[in-house]
């Protein structure tokens, strides 16, 4: 049974707003799956469930701004492959093999990954809607996992289709509250004709949605050309995440801050895949909030330690110290607050600002790889991985406590994944 009143104590607590910063030894008070007070002392109230975070750095959950969580099924299925090679091996040759109860089972299953990495929110981008069945699998399974997620919805079926079944999973999701809300995934002007990019933009402003493009990721002439349809027709009015952000000019990276545009940022995959560096410092200076995402797994890691700790390699890595400057505060930052910004959250997760949601994680520093860690934000960043993921809260719920995942019969979901996996890869 879940208390409504959860006092969390004797953590080392980390803050991400607006800045990171190591509050210290301070409580942390959860009420009604709402983070009531943070502070030094707080009283043990009747009734409240208790939780002792000694040895345990407490911080807000990671937000993943980026995931084709669809793809748990097909790890490292391309561990080397380039992006052309991805896009015949990965989207023409496998995605139409999973039936819905594939799409089912790595969703769920991806999703409860980034639940035990201390993920607590992710967008899934999901461009494996090839029928209703398959949109309605996958979100089953977000809703089920526990995980609080934002439904990319990249319509996949006729191109007459695509108003009408992207208004019925709004309908879906708006008709349910819950912990899934939605926001359009566009393949957008510079992957498919302007037709369909008009019609993208035009639903979801019509149903007040946010939309989520892969824009500026193919080379700097596809960035410009896409940026000036956007703008040109007015789609920028609409909230738009630019996904893999690479290839803009500084004029260009201005013109989408002032438009309000979001970015999100893969290293690894991008790396990876050769779509090119990971252009961390430049956003963020030009005032574009940039978030983190682990993009798909059959080619990259699903965990935000690895992401963090390769955004931060790559910027400070930059040729005669120009990305110096960039922080471990910075990497967090991305990976908690600023990612609940590109997802327009910020108002609800991302920190432990009294209010907002308790989307809360503690990781374990009694072990040989966090122990006497001197900068705690450091070594989240640094040093710890998944295996430090002690606790993890979503809306004050517990969905994991002493670095076991709850609420879920973990082998079933694993012969299950299992055995689509085995389906996907033989037909």
């Amino acid at each position: 049974m879940t208390s409504s009143s959860i006092l969390i104590k004797n953590g080392v607590v980390v803050d991400t707003e607006p800045e990171p910063v190591v509050l210290g030894r301070v409580d942390v008070r959860v009420e009604h799956g709402v983070i009531a007070e943070v502070g030094p002392g707080l009283p043990e109230e009747p009734g409240a469930e208790v939780i002792d975070a000694t040895g345990r750095i407490v911080l807000p959950g990671f937000v993943d701004t980026h995931r084709h969580t669809w793809q748990a099924g097909i790890r490292a299925v391309a561990p080397d492959i380039a992006f052309d090679g991805y896009l015949r091996r990965i989207l023409t040759e496998l995605a139409p093999r999973h039936r819905p109860q594939d799409v089912y089972a790595g969703n769920l299953a991806g999703a409860l990954e980034c639940l035990d990495a201390g993920i607590t929110t992710l967008l899934d981008w999901s461009h494996i809607q090839f029928s209703p069945g398959h949109t309605d699998a996958a979100v089953r399974a977000l809703r089920e996992s526990g995980v609080r997620a934002v439904f990319g919805y990249c319509y996949g079926g006729e191109p007459d289709g695509l108003t009408k079944e992207t208004v019925r999973v709004h309908d879906l999701l708006s008709g349910t509250p819950g912990l899934v809300t939605m926001a359009v995934a566009a393949l957008g002007p510079e992957i498919v004709g302007e037709e369909r990019a008009l019609e993208e933009w035009r639903v979801a402003a019509e149903l007040g949605l946010p939309v989520t493009a892969h824009l500026g990721g193919h080379g700097p002439e596809s960035a410009a050309q896409g940026l000036a349809f956007l703008e040109s027709n007015g789609l920028l009015a609409t909230p738009t995440t630019f996904v893999h952000a690479l290839h803009y000019t500084d004029e260009e990276l201005k013109r989408i801050a002032a438009a309000g545009g979001a970015a999100s940022l893969a290293p690894v995959d991008e790396m990876n895949l050769g779509l090119g560096y990971p252009a961390t410092g430049r956003l963020r200076a030009a005032g574009i909030p940039t978030g983190l995402g682990a993009d798909t797994v059959v080619c990259a890691p699903g965990d935000m330690f690895s992401l963090m700790r390769a955004v931060h390699l790559l910027e400070r890595g930059r040729p005669g110290g120009a990305g110096l400057g960039f922080t471990t505060r910075d990497a967090l930052r991305m990976a908690t607050i600023e990612g609940a910004e590109v997802l327009g959250l910020a108002d609800v997760i991302g920190s432990l600002r009294p209010g907002k949601q308790a989307d809360l994680m503690l990781l374990r520093t009694d072990t040989l790889g966090m122990a006497v860690a001197h900068d705690p934000i450091g070594a989240v960043v640094l040093n710890a991985d998944t295996s430090s993921v002690d606790t993890v809260l979503v809306a004050g719920r517990v969905v994991k406590r002493g670095g076991q995942l709850l609420h879920h019969d973990l082998t079933a979901v694993l012969a299950t994944l299992a055995e689509s996996a085995g389906v996907v890869m033989s037909a």
